[in-house]
């Protein structure tokens, strides 16, 4: 008798089958999810590693020229003036605006003067450069009217030769560095970008009637008060400034007393903006709360204090 052998092919239920795509489904949503936390966590990181290297760049840069700053006593000449450059309505930019800018002009000691060619031919003599700080909003490398704008920091240093024969002396710094004002957007003088804005707070040396000394801290701003000035200027014999004086460290100090002190360090405040906040600016327009909140989530802020020489 002959045994019959039969192949059976079993396949998969419709059970089966469903309980397979659950599973895969499941898995497949945990890698998208995690990929997704990981490149957000990447892209997080991107920005604030990009964010920092641009904050180190300007408040390294600024920093040494501040620790080089150069005051003298006991004379009519101009030797550093600060001015607050914007407000809610004509700020730096377009959908969002900076509304807090500062222009600055003073003289340091900088080693980067004759392009670092000190001792060599280039090195024309001297060491007391003028320096300026500028916020703008343009295009870093491209013309005017590009539609590659970014907040834009510039650096302008005008080496000791031209300083003597140009700066140095005047009364009036801010009207006598016009002259040298319109290079101070030339893409050569490029420091950083992504800069939405910046403010300086000068920390002053303040002696009481009594002989008693306090550090007075003076803010440039859009408003004049007890702390804040619109336009912050040391000349060899005074600080000139719109501060009121007020309440400091438990003690009263008068505009008078202000007005006798001296810049002992300077306070350097700046916020960045991610390059998808960048891009973002060229499509959207912002009220006040979307702008807080914008700002909360796409920019970092800095903040050092500099010691200056004495002055």
């Amino acid at each position: 008798m002959l045994a019959t052998r039969t192949n059976l092919r079993r396949g998969f239920t419709l059970m089966e089958l469903m309980v397979a795509m659950a599973i895969t489904t499941i898995i497949v949503t945990v890698l998208i999810s995690v990929t997704s936390i990981a490149m957000d966590t990447w892209n997080r990181s991107r920005s604030e590693l990009r964010a920092s290297r641009q904050a180190k760049e300007m408040i390294d840069t600024m920093a040494r020229d501040f620790e080089g700053l150069v005051i003298r006593r006991n004379n009519p000449h101009e030797w550093l003036t600060a001015n607050h450059t914007s407000n809610s309505t004509t700020g730096i930019g377009d959908n969002l605006k900076s509304t807090s800018a500062s222009k600055l002009i003073f003289f340091t000691a900088a080693t980067d003067r004759y392009n670092g060619a000190i001792g060599e031919a280039a090195d024309l003599g001297g060491e007391v450069s003028c320096v300026a700080y500028k916020l703008d909003y343009k295009d870093p490398v491209g013309p005017t009217g590009s539609a590659f704008k970014t907040f834009v920091l510039n650096r302008l240093l005008v080496n000791p030769n031209d300083t003597l024969n140009d700066l140095l002396g005047k009364t009036d710094l801010e009207t006598a560095f016009s002259t040298h004002d319109s290079k101070l957007s030339d893409q050569e003088n490029f420091l950083c970008e992504n800069v939405f804005q910046f403010s300086v707070t000068f920390h002053l040396q303040v002696t009481k009637s009594d002989g008693t000394s306090v550090t007075v801290p003076i803010a440039l701003g859009s408003a004049s008060g007890a702390r804040t000035t619109k336009s912050f200027k040391v000349n060899g014999t005074e600080i000139v400034c719109d501060a009121t004086g007020g309440a400091s460290g438990g003690t009263t100090v008068t505009a008078a007393e202000i007005k006798a002190g001296r810049v002992a360090a300077v306070e350097l405040s700046l916020t960045i903006l991610t390059d998808f906040a960048i891009d973002q600016l060229k499509n959207r327009s912002f009220n006040d709360a979307q702008k807080a909140d914008f700002l909360a989530k796409h920019s970092y802020q800095y903040i050092k204090l500099v010691q200056v020489p004495g002055t």
